[in-house]
């Protein structure tokens, strides 16, 4: 993830390495130090045995414990940070063991409901906890953590960070012709709420009907989508570019209008942080038409750096999009207040410091402790 790749390759005082289980688009993410995973081998009866009669995590009887710890003991790292809190559940055999501190990252997929995994929640509190900081992206993640019984004094605020020279402010034309380019920018899944996008754009082509949506991401949605932009009759006014580097996403933005994102949790509570790309298109100058959804509300205020309506609310959705439309002053005030709240909150060395100050926190109290 971009984000990720951005705080790994920005820390100043300290340096790391990472574990993974699998490397892929190194050549997007070019990082040098990678230790890749190679669990140790089980045989068929050690592995049975683990799993079916002593009930051992997977990371156990996937033989990941001892590989990870074999790493662990040859690098000697003076600290662990998990980036996701399901991999932290993961790791829990590890992290309940290892002598050294542990300190996890949550997103907003990590903090929903898991039904279908036994005994999910009850580890995921255990973890919670064990370590001495946890890391959020948005204080709707904290707000959650505290309902899973996690204390609010260890919870620390990590934002997505943002290379404000990367998506720099662009000055735009208003579309008086009504060639409205309107933009959506992430992966293809139910809580980034495409659907609502497409009725709402359908909705806002009876008023401007040269308007253009352009949809950047890919994901298990892609066919769907097609199948609804066909239903709806808007085949020739929306685009979809799968995936799309950093340059081309930045090249979309500064060609875009609008920026739209009615992102809704879904069934299982999987939610949004605050998206990355639409701080990327605050950067630019992109005003937001959004939902008040997660972290989207601690980035974008309501009537200030954009528009937030309800989950799921179409129509309400197509009219905040027509209102900015109908003008002009207001369009281009909402544009330098999304820039000036990314540049105020979000700048990526900012958020590289508070994530090297969690590390010097974390560091001193295990030190405390021992």
């Amino acid at each position: 993830m971009q984000h990720i790749y951005r705080q790994i390759t920005g820390l100043v005082d300290f340096q790391t390495f990472i574990i993974t289980k699998f490397r892929q688009n190194a050549g997007v993410f070019p990082f040098r130090d990678v230790e890749k995973l190679s669990p140790t081998r089980q045989g068929l009866i050690r592995r049975g045995y683990l799993k079916y009669l002593q009930r051992a995590p997977a990371l156990i009887y996937r033989g990941e414990y001892e590989a990870t710890r074999k790493i662990l003991v040859r690098r000697d790292p003076a600290l662990m940070h998990v980036y996701f809190g399901n991999t932290g559940v993961h790791l829990l055999p590890l992290v309940r063991r290892w002598d050294r501190p542990c300190i996890v990252s949550f997103h907003g997929m990590d903090v929903q409901n898991r039904p279908k995994e036994k005994g999910y929640e009850q580890r995921l509190r255990e973890l919670l906890q064990l370590v001495p900081l946890v890391l959020v992206r948005s204080q709707s993640i904290a707000d959650r953590l505290q309902q899973l019984g996690c204390n609010p004094d260890k919870i620390r605020m990590n934002r997505t960070g943002i290379p404000l020279g990367g998506f720099p402010f662009v000055e735009r034309s208003f579309p008086a012709d009504g060639r409205w380019s309107l933009v959506q920018a992430c992966r293809l899944v139910p809580k980034k709420g495409l659907f609502t996008t497409l009725e709402a754009f359908s909705l806002f082509r009876r008023t401007y009907p040269s308007a253009h949506l352009t949809i950047a991401g890919d994901g298990p949605l892609h066919e769907p989508i097609k199948k609804r932009i066909r239903e709806l009759q808007i085949d020739g006014s929306v685009t979809l570019t799968g995936f799309v580097d950093q340059l081309r996403l930045r090249s979309l933005f500064e060609q875009a209008h609008l920026f739209v994102h009615p992102s809704y949790t879904t069934e299982d509570g999987n939610q949004e942080g605050v998206p990355n790309s639409m701080l990327e298109a605050m950067a630019t100058g992109l005003p937001i038409v959004a939902t008040r959804h997660g972290g989207i509300p601690e980035a974008v205020e309501d009537g200030r750096q954009g528009y937030l309506v309800a989950e799921r609310e179409t129509a309400r959705l197509a009219d905040a999009l027509a209102h900015l439309a109908s003008d002009p002053e207001l369009w281009r005030q909402l544009g330098k207040a999304a820039s000036a709240k990314v540049s105020e909150t979000f700048e990526q060395l900012r958020q590289v410091n508070r994530l090297e100050a969690a590390y010097r926190e974390t560091l001193e109290i295990w030190r405390g402790q021992g």
